[in-house]
């Protein structure tokens, strides 16, 4: 199929990779043009503007978008809506807040351009393991999709999960899921650090033996065991834990519901106090979102 791909960052980059590995047709588009430029030398039709986009890709037009959740976003689909056509398609492939999909699905609707909302998680990983895809939108959009989902993703790695929304919906969970069990793998390892046996342990060894058939065994372990074998006591990094927003509106989803979730909200807290203090668990936390997103981390001071 052909799709264009706008916005080149850490996922949309290899996304685009993986889609012309795959025997997609891939339009690029990248506000900065040297992003642009590096995937046209792997197959891309590059665009230097949004109406080159559009120019480049026949109907129904498929434009994929990759951007951070917000003002980016609308933005863009601001310019869309003047650019598409009836039956044309936009796909928001970020971390988006399912209440701006429903939104944006109806400004969208009144030109009769089709929207789908996709959750993705795979991080920098994804180009070779695969990204596990949450959608929402319409079934039958999501029907004439389908081929591009199955590229993405790896073996039963994506599902239709419902209307409008839904996608980004379940994604939000799984993300708001992902913060607390960072956070207990990094509270974890600091009680390890902290004992009379801190100093003698391995900690690359006991994340590695802890995927070997215990309950407890995870990629973020995996992830754990690679980070550790890099710099044993994480020495290099400050426990600085940025978050993203999901885990946000996970906690306010959940106060709305009425549904109790106190690891999710606490892991969240964790990450607030992360910005004023140095512990271990959030070194482990940091160093484990460095693994899997290839988000930045903090450098320690040097003493």
């Amino acid at each position: 199929m052909q799709l264009a791909m706008v916005g080149l960052g850490r996922m949309g980059m290899n996304m685009a990779r993986r889609l012309l590995r795959g025997g997609h047709e891939v339009v690029a588009y990248n506000r900065t043009p040297q992003k642009t430029d590096e995937i046209v030398k792997e197959g891309a039709v590059g665009a230097d503007t949004l109406p080159e986009v559009v120019e480049k890709l026949r109907a129904p037009r498929i434009v994929w978008i990759m951007l951070p959740a917000g003002s980016a976003v609308d933005d863009h689909l601001v310019a869309f809506k003047d650019l598409l056509a009836e039956g044309d398609m936009v796909v928001d492939g970020g971390n988006t807040y399912y209440k701006d999909d429903i939104r944006r699905a109806e400004i969208l609707a009144e030109k009769g351009i089709r929207f789908m909302d996709v959750g993705v998680s795979g991080g920098i990983w994804g180009l070779e393991i695969g990204y596990c895809m949450m959608i929402g939108g319409s079934a039958e959009t999501y029907r004439y999709l389908e081929p591009i989902f199955k590229t993405l993703a790896p073996e039963e790695g994506y599902l239709y999960c419902g209307r409008t929304g839904a996608g980004h919906f379940v994604k939000m969970v799984h993300n708001g899921i992902e913060y607390g069990m960072m956070q207990a793998y990094g509270e974890g390892f600091q009680i390890l650090e902290s004992s009379v046996y801190g100093n003698s342990f391995n900690y690359a060894a006991i994340a590695h033996l802890w995927n070997q058939g215990s309950v407890v065994r995870s990629w973020l372990l995996e992830l754990a065991e690679a980070a550790f074998a890099k710099d044993g006591k994480l020495t290099d990094i400050r426990g600085y834990v940025e978050d993203s927003g999901e885990g946000r509106w996970t906690v306010a989803q959940a106060i709305e519901a009425g549904v109790s979730a106190p690891v999710i909200a606490l892991s969240l807290m964790n990450r607030f106090r992360s910005k004023e203090t140095d512990t271990f668990s959030d070194k482990v936390v940091a160093a484990l979102r460095r693994e899997f997103g290839g988000h930045a981390v903090v450098a320690a001071e040097k003493k």
